[in-house]
């Protein structure tokens, strides 16, 4: 285990420098000029463009501006933004409000996900499987931000059981709309991953084994069904946390919610190429981290699978 373990933080290492090289590479040769929205409708003095271009090195080749970007992250500095916010201030703010979101959207889409999967891969042919499944295909079908606009509408206008817009430091139960809004899909996908593996797997040879040598029902879906039917569903969940994190810009706009999505998105629009790329790599970060955690835990979920010094 321990050796796998270090493996895969070693892996980590081309991950970053991968997605940071790319992610800076289309940013750098991104078409305009990034200072030509800080002044809006009247352009910056010179003098001062000169002075940001210089603080910046926005006229330095790109490997330069990669290799001193680098440099001041691995001797901690974040760096700031065009208009001299530390973007370390900004995320410190930004990432416990999008982390919020993301486990509340996977907190629903892994609950409600896998036990409608597991009841519709038991009743694989009847009516509530068909329900079941219908309903996943008109989930997937429905963009996520006409699931949160609906969302917004019906319980913030109409029946005013939640805020319209979430606004700043949120708390949980302001995030719950939105969060279950976000994992929508996932829980779609989740339903139809599991039940897929639950219906395979219930017409096993040990599953009818196990049937017949009297263990109850309750027991046998349990320890030899649902068990063997979730790493798959596992593999995808843990992938959707960083998937969910970089894909709340649409949500987090909706319900205004100030999170990762927001200062991404307003990054990419003022053309902040180093808050693009640190935000970037945060994401990077969680996803590999995520993953590291679901191969560790397939050995809690099938004894068959051994991490050992020679896996």
């Amino acid at each position: 285990m321990t050796w796998y373990v270090l493996r895969r933080v070693l892996q980590m290492i081309p991950v970053f420098f991968g997605a940071t090289f790319l992610v800076y590479f289309l940013v750098f040769f991104m078409p305009g000029d990034p200072l030509s929205a800080l002044g809006g409708d009247r352009p910056l003095p010179e003098a001062a463009q000169m002075r940001i271009r210089e603080e910046f090195h926005l006229d330095e080749p790109f490997l330069v501006q990669y290799f001193l970007y680098l440099l001041s992250i691995f001797q901690g500095d974040l760096g700031s933004t065009f208009r001299g916010q530390p973007i370390a201030a900004q995320l410190a703010d930004a990432f416990p409000i999008t982390l919020r979101l993301a486990i509340i959207a996977i907190l629903f889409e892994s609950f409600f996900g896998i036990v409608a999967g597991l009841i519709s891969g038991l009743r694989k042919g009847a009516w509530i499987d068909t329900t079941f499944l219908m309903l996943s295909l008109l989930v997937i079908a429905v963009p996520t931000f006409v699931l949160g606009f609906v969302a917004q509408f019906v319980l913030g206008v109409q029946l005013q059981v939640m805020p319209v817009n979430v606004g700043r430091d949120p708390s949980w139960t302001n995030l719950l709309v939105p969060g279950m809004v976000l994992g929508a899909v996932s829980f779609a996908y989740v339903l139809r991953l599991t039940r897929t593996q639950v219906a395979e797997v219930a017409g096993q040879d040990h599953v009818r084994t196990a049937t017949a040598k009297g263990l109850t029902r309750r027991r046998v879906i349990g320890a030899h069904v649902l068990r063997n039917s979730l790493i798959p569903v596992v593999t995808y969940i843990g992938i959707d946390l960083g998937m969910l994190m970089g894909g709340a810009i649409v949500t987090e706009s909706i319900f205004n919610i100030p999170g990762i999505g927001f200062h991404l998105w307003d990054a990419i629009r003022t053309g902040e190429s180093t808050k693009v790329v640190t935000i970037v790599t945060l994401l990077v970060a969680v996803f590999v981290v995520a993953n590291l955690i679901v191969d560790i835990v397939y050995a809690l979920l099938d004894p068959r699978i051994r991490y050992d010094s020679k896996a």
